[in-house]
């Protein structure tokens, strides 16, 4: 039980990744008013959660339907998830594009886009989700440890939103890097692991 716990939140805390959503938050929102913020940050946890608490409960049901399976699941999910760990570990974050950032500011709401999708609830944390609720099958209360996790990690991801500002001045621009660059790594580990895992099942 402790063990799903710590690798569900490792998990989704190194994909949603809250340290690094401070520097786009504030880019994208720290010119408004403290109240605006707030409510930003809470329709964008809020979108997120339930986006990520759905894909769940029907994502395997989904994954049926369109007839893949579970081990595909987890390599792709791992492929995915080394991508966005490389892109961690030498700063290159592209989860979203140049337009969408210039779309983002231009429209009065970015709680939806592009901070609930695709920053916080993003193609790595779903994938996550689905490949976690599969492994809670196997551990009683599994589920309710899983989805425990997934909103733990919301909720932090929703105290560093409204930190922000807080967390950027008490890391500097190098704290928030060398945090994103080791989360990284932890993130590139568990994404082989995850190939691996899928190819041995499969084959």
């Amino acid at each position: 039980m402790l063990e799903l716990f710590l690798k569900s939140f490792l998990t989704l805390f190194v994909v949603m990744d809250p340290v690094g959503l401070v520097p786009v938050f504030l880019a994208l929102a720290g010119d408004r008013p403290q109240r605006k913020q707030a409510q930003i940050a809470r329709k964008a946890v809020l979108v997120a959660g339930g986006l990520l608490v759905s894909f769940f409960f029907f994502g395997r049901g989904l994954l049926g339907y369109l007839g893949i399976s579970l081990e595909a699941l987890r390599i792709a999910g791992g492929i995915l998830l080394f991508r966005i760990a490389t892109e961690m570990v030498f700063a290159h974050h592209e989860r979203e594009t140049e337009e969408e950032k210039d779309e983002a500011r231009l429209r009065a709401d970015i709680s939806v886009f592009p901070l609930a999708i695709p920053l916080i609830a993003g193609p790595g944390a779903l994938a996550s989700v689905l490949i976690l609720a599969a492994e809670a099958r196997k551990e009683p209360l599994g589920f309710v440890v899983v989805l425990f996790t997934v909103f733990l990690v919301l909720a932090l991801a929703y105290l560093f939103l409204r930190l922000a500002a807080q967390v950027r001045r008490a890391l500097g621009r190098t704290g928030v890097n060398v945090v994103t660059r080791v989360l990284g790594i932890l993130l590139a580990a568990l994404a082989v692991q995850y190939v691996a895992d899928g190819v041995k099942a499969l084959f």
